[in-house]
């Protein structure tokens, strides 16, 4: 069918990344002042420490695929740069979901086109994209290789104008604290190239959790915009120093509460999915934090004052950027790099880093959102699995 065929080759665009992209360049700020030579050295510092906190990965954690990262690479960008590099990715995510719906339901496509279309603008993802990349200090995207010429092995970028507003906020060693940022994001560099079929089960599961988005277009704005009126009305308690219904001021973005992401996905396969992809998220990130707080004075210097002036600066943030991080989930995400590190320390206290490792052999070893909770039900499991 000709009208088939041309939707097909040219799925209708849920949002206008390319304006996503420009708009995030023009509403971030560009960062600390540094003349032309304090950048260069800035960024030929950060990437000699990226390759000097491999080797501290490999001591780490004990994973013989950070001896050899040739698939990958370490870029040190700007904010822009990032907004762009992020744009670029989560357009390719999307695309394979839009092109099946296209060749199977396209008259579909074209009312979820329309249906999201005055929801999620480029213009608004360009906002969303602009906070964020003024508050990223680094991170490993392992699904740029769907882009035209992109790594095989992922990407790994450094936000440098963030590294470095940070440390100048926190009055910590720039050298040292450069050297503690690198080391979380080459661990998760090493994750994926320990288990190299990772990747492909997590497009897999996005595929799928995007199809499913997609494909329910009568319905997906109408449970786009309730999520968001529930995360506002979170969100005002917050700006007045309440608490929501639930009793805690944070319970608007708990997994499974009102106005929450989990929100969109109505049916029981989706919310599977989701389940699975937000204890892979806290396996990843937890396990980062691990490696990142597992070394002492003899690696980084003064990691004890930034650890401590580290943590110590999320309690300081203002009202309005609270809001802001509960809006887009922020604090959800936080709450994975708490979760993530308590199942990583409690596994490896009782059955060694050599033990842990078996969550990168295969994709039936990954841990579910309820394992994340209980380390206990985890290492069982692995017991019952061996030979």
């Amino acid at each position: 069918m000709e009208t088939t065929a041309s939707v097909s080759e040219n799925p209708p665009r849920l949002v206008n990344w390319e304006l996503a992209a420009t708009t995030a360049a023009k509403l971030t700020p560009a960062g600390p002042k540094m003349t032309s030579a304090q950048i260069r050295a800035a960024v030929a510092n950060l990437r000699e420490l990226a390759d000097a906190s491999v080797e501290h990965v490999h001591r780490i954690t004990g994973l013989e695929a950070a001896r050899d990262l040739r698939d990958s690479e370490v870029l040190v960008v700007d904010r822009a740069a990032w907004s762009k590099a992020n744009a670029r990715s989560f357009e390719a995510l999307l695309q394979p979901a839009l092109e099946e719906l296209a060749r199977k339901k396209p008259e579909q496509l074209k009312s979820a086109a329309t249906a999201v279309g005055s929801t999620l603008t480029g213009t608004q993802m360009g906002a969303i994209l602009s906070f964020l990349s003024s508050k990223v200090l680094g991170q490993y995207d392992p699904f740029c290789s769907l882009l035209p010429g992109g790594p095989a092995g992922g990407r790994l970028m450094l936000v440098a104008p963030n590294v470095i507003s940070v440390e100048q906020e926190l009055n910590v060693e720039p050298a040292d604290f450069r050297l503690w940022v690198c080391l979380h994001e080459q661990t998760h560099r090493v994750q994926f190239a320990a288990a190299p079929w990772l990747r492909d089960h997590m497009l897999e599961q996005i595929g799928k959790l995007s199809a499913g988005l997609v494909a329910k277009a009568d319905t997906f704005a109408e449970r786009l915009q309730q999520a968001a009126r529930a995360l506002i009305a979170g969100g005002k308690d917050a700006l007045q120093g309440g608490k929501n219904d639930a009793g805690s001021p944070d319970s608007a973005v708990v997994a499974g509460g009102a106005g929450t992401l989990i929100d969109l996905f109505q049916d029981p396969e989706d919310k599977a999915i989701f389940s699975h992809l937000t204890a892979v998220m806290s396996l990843l990130e937890g396990h980062a934090n691990v490696v990142m707080d597992a070394v002492d004075a003899s690696v980084v210097p003064t990691v004890k004052t930034i650890r401590q002036r580290f943590n110590a600066r999320s309690k300081s943030r203002g009202a309005l950027e609270n809001l802001v991080r509960r809006l887009m989930g922020l604090d959800a995400k936080a709450r994975q790099y708490t979760d993530g590190a308590k199942f990583v320390r409690a596994v490896v206290d009782q059955i060694g880093m050599e033990g842990f490792n078996q969550v990168w052999q295969r994709e039936e070893n990954l841990p579910t959102e309820d394992e994340i909770h209980n380390p206990d039900r985890w290492i069982s499991r692995m017991d019952q699995s061996r030979p």
